[in-house]
Formats: C-alpha cells, sequence, structure tokens
C-alpha cells in the first residue's frame, strides 16, 4: 500500500497511534508498540488498520473497537485490558504514512484541525445555500458565528429567508437528528451484546420459601 494512516515511530519503535489525541490533553495521544504484540492481535490489528474501515477512520480506535482478535476478543478491548496502550507526547511520534514520508504527529493534528474547521465551514455555507437560496452575506456571517436570529419576521421572497424556508430547514435538521439517534441507538445494542460476551451476567438462583411447619393433630385420649 502506498499511502498508510495511524501508523508511525516512538523513538525507534514503531506504533500505531490508536488515538491520536487525548481528549483534554491534545498534546498527547495514545500509542500501541506493533512489534511486542502477539501475533494473534498483531495480524488482526494491521490488516484492521490496512483495511477501508482503517483508512476511513479518524481515530484508529472507531475501527480497532469492531476488529477482533484471532480469538474474537475486541482487538481495542483487548489492548486496553492488558495495558498495551501507552500515553506520550505528540511531539515525540513521528508518522510514516510512506517509506518516503514522515511528520511529526502533533504538526499532524494541526494540520487535520485546521482541515476540519475549514470542512465544517464549507458545509454549513453548502447547508445554507441550499436549503434557504440566497443569503446576505452579512447573515450568513452572523449564523456562522452562532449569532442569533433577528426578532422582526422575514418575509419569503426571491433572495430572502421565508418561513417555508424555515420550516423545511428544521425539518431537515428533525431527519437528521432521528436518523444519528437510530444509529447511536444501533451501536448501543452492539456495545451492549459485546459487554455480555466478555463478562455474561450469571442468573440469579431462585430462592424456595420455606414450608411452614404443620402441627401434629394429638387424638383425645378417652
Amino acid at each position: 500500500m502506498a499511502f498508510l494512516r495511524h501508523v508511525g515511530k516512538h523513538g525507534d519503535r514503531k506504533v500505531a497511534v490508536v488515538f491520536r489525541e487525548v481528549p483534554g490533553e491534545e498534546h498527547m495521544c495514545l500509542v500501541t508498540y506493533t512489534e511486542t504484540l502477539n501475533q494473534h492481535v498483531h495480524d488482526p490489528m494491521m490488516k484492521c488498520i490496512e483495511s477501508d474501515m482503517g483508512q476511513n477512520s479518524e481515530n484508529l480506535a472507531d475501527a480497532l473497537n469492531r476488529s477482533h482478535t484471532k480469538d474474537g476478543k475486541p482487538i481495542l478491548i483487548y489492548l486496553h485490558v492488558e495495558g498495551l496502550l501507552k500515553k506520550v507526547n505528540t511531539a515525540q511520534v513521528v508518522m510514516t504514512p510512506s517509506p518516503n514520508q514522515s511528520i511529526r504527529l502533533d504538526e499532524l493534528n494541526t494540520i487535520l484541525d485546521e482541515m476540519k474547521k475549514g470542512e465544517d465551514a464549507v458545509r454549513k455555507l453548502a447547508e445554507m445555500d441550499q436549503s434557504r437560496g440566497l443569503q446576505d452575506p452579512a447573515d450568513v456571517a452572523r449564523r456562522l458565528r452562532g449569532d442569533k436570529m433577528p426578532n422582526n419576521p422575514v418575509q419569503a421572497s426571491g433572495d430572502a429567508l421565508g418561513d417555508n424556508a424555515i420550516a423545511n430547514n428544521l425539518r431537515q435538521q428533525a431527519e437528521r437528528m432521528s436518523r444519528e439517534a437510530k444509529g447511536l441507538m444501533a451501536e448501543v445494542d452492539r456495545l451492549l451484546k459485546e459487554a455480555a460476551q466478555l463478562d455474561p451476567v450469571k442468573p440469579v438462583a431462585e430462592t424456595k420459601p420455606a414450608k411452614k411447619p404443620t402441627a401434629k393433630k394429638v387424638k383425645n385420649v378417652a
């Protein structure tokens, strides 16, 4: 493969970058040293990295959570339980997407974050243009900043935001949120099934109520 994401070096040791940024500690990342892994973990992990799922994942952890070791364990959970995830400084990790290319992870993170901000801005503008028609540039800038809409209602016209456009935009947002909610519920079900496989809940044996002692009948003696 000419170009491969998520692989690099920490010093002279090969690593796979599982999380390129630690939440709250953006200068740190989580890696695993690939050369120290057993073959039943190493081979499936490399296969996951090289797959479309691995290459299309922003963080390798998302793909590893859906891939399994040769004995059927989720790779991400295995790495965590076995203490194989190490937190290191992003400035000390050099990404090597190809034999002739290398870049420090902290520099790569800066580039990717800037690209994401730009993509978000382009996406917002595209959504506005598609659902609301032509816009006043000042109005577009205000929405990108997150400012509130003006209080006075705007009547529908060829170049302004009207009630129908607002309603259509709200419907699109509702449909998108509904799809996201269904996706999250599916993910919850999948994680619960994986948790049940890793730690099945044993059924609690039912305790039968103790039988009450029956009083013996005393025969009357004549």
